[in-house]
This record gives C-alpha cells, structure tokens and sequence, in this order.
C-alpha cells in the first residue's frame, strides 16, 4: 500500500497534475478577482471565503481525471484490479495521493491567499481547519468520478459534469465555516455537517468507485 502510494505521488508530480498546476490556479484565483469586482475592502472580505473555496473545489478538479487515466492507458490498472490488494484500497489510495499533491498545498497555501482577498485574522485558522476536513472529500468524489469515466475519449468534460453537483454540499458547508469563523459566530453545525460529507465520502465511495472500475474493465 505504502508503495503504491509513493508510486501515485511521483506519477502525479511528474504527469504535471502536482503542487504546481492546483497552487498556480489558486493563486490567480485570488488574484483575478479584486481585479475584476474592485480593490474594496469590505466586499472582498465579504466574498474572499466563497471565492477561495471555489477557487480550492476547481484547483482539485484539474488533475482529477489523471487518477486512473494513466494507469488505464498503461495497462497498470488491469494488474492493479487482479492484485492481492482490494480494489477498494486502491482507490482509497489513489483519492489519498491525490489530496496530497492537491488539497494539503491548497491548505496550507490558503492564509497567504486570503491575505490577498482581505479575508479577517479571525478567519484564517477556520479557512485552514474547513479546507482540511473538506479537500479529502473533493479527492473521494473525484475518484469515484474518476472511475465513472475512465476509458471514455473526453471524459474530463463528463467528469466535470458528474462531479461538481456532488461537490456543492462541501463547498457550501466550507465556506459557511469559513464566513461565520471570520464573524466570531458558532462554527459547530457547518463544521460537522461537513465532517459527516467527508467521512461518509471516504467510508462508502471507494467501494462504489471500485465497481465502477470493474465494470470498465470487463
């Protein structure tokens, strides 16, 4: 499992769907938009955790359809579907490696961009905490998308199309989080509503996102 980890991240990284693609896009979200609604503060304080939610949700979404694509061209997935490891784990895996190279950046990189859409100190650590507990559930979902999809020639569009529905719960929930932390409201019922998306994503989709692969390979 360990290996296979390690073998998904050095793909990832080398297949330009790494810490640099998801942060670049971050990055010009945050940048993009004072330009375009105006240098006020107060309305970008306003709008600055829905905006750097959307912008962490689509950051995921570039690299999503890369998590089997390239193990489906190789034939690596047909010997990964036969091997001693479940399917299931496979998946688990291939939705963590996938967080790693995308949400943990996003994460982590989050305050400095919320520094840019004048998003209040009081803030900041919720924005970290949401996008934390949230971004795993992008991953899971994406994989099971990921599954849905694999083998189709243009499938990155379908997969969009799949996914982003399924992605609205967690993207309003985060940025509830985010905008009641900012305004030194209660956090408690967005924050677990959140969690429970999360921890249901990763307990029932890998088993879903594994049948799906089975049947693309029969």
């Amino acid at each position: 499992m360990i290996a296979l980890l390690v073998r998904d991240l050095r793909l990832a990284i080398r297949a330009g769907g790494g810490f640099g693609l998801g942060l670049a896009f971050f990055l010009l979200v945050a940048v993009l938009v004072p330009l375009g609604v105006g240098p006020e503060g107060g309305l970008l304080a306003k709008i600055a955790p829905g905006i750097l939610w959307v912008g962490a949700l689509l950051a995921c979404l570039l690299s999503l359809d890369r998590i089997f694509a390239l193990d489906f061209e190789d034939g690596s997935l047909d010997l990964l579907a036969t091997a001693p490891i479940p399917l299931e784990g496979v998946v688990a895996i291939k939705a963590l490696a996938h967080w790693l190279v995308t949400g943990l950046p996003l994460t982590l990189a989050a305050p400095l961009l919320g520094v840019l859409l004048n998003l209040p100190l009081t803030g900041h650590g919720w924005l970290v905490l949401s996008l934390f507990l949230g971004t795993p559930a992008l991953s899971v979902i994406g994989a099971f998308g990921a599954a849905l999809t694999v083998g189709l020639k243009r499938g990155g569009l379908l997969l969009s199309l799949l996914v982003l529905p399924l992605y609205v719960p967690t993207l309003i929930f985060g940025a509830e989080v985010v905008k009641r932390g900012a305004a030194g409201l209660s956090v408690e019922a967005p924050l677990l509503l959140m969690s429970a998306i999360t921890l249901g994503s990763a307990a029932a989709l890998p088993f879903a996102a594994a049948a799906a692969l089975r049947i693309n390979l029969r």
